[in-house]
């Protein structure tokens, strides 16, 4: 194994989480956002109103999203292990 072939891999697999975590933070920061713009247009200071919202769309989105992220990191995992085979064998 090369430091090049490492590397290859590690920038893969940032990418990899970064892909797969961007449908969930994008929703997260976006209904917080929203949420945060009706608080100070409403003087609303209420803890739970950030929380309940974002859960339920963070929520919503896994289940949405979540088979695409699992077939994603499923093949993923398949193409880690092809590597491994291939440098072994």
């Amino acid at each position: 194994m090369t430091v090049g072939f490492a590397a290859g891999i590690m920038r893969d697999s940032i990418f990899q989480i970064l892909l797969i975590s961007a449908p969930i933070l994008l929703v997260g920061m976006t209904v917080g956002l929203i949420i945060s713009i009706f608080q100070a247009t409403t003087s609303i200071q209420e803890q739970t109103l950030t929380f309940v919202p974002k859960i339920i769309a963070i929520f919503l989105t896994i289940v949405f999203f979540g088979p695409w992220m699992l077939t994603s990191m499923r093949q993923f995992t398949l193409n880690i292990m092809s590597l491994i085979a291939k440098m072994n064998g």
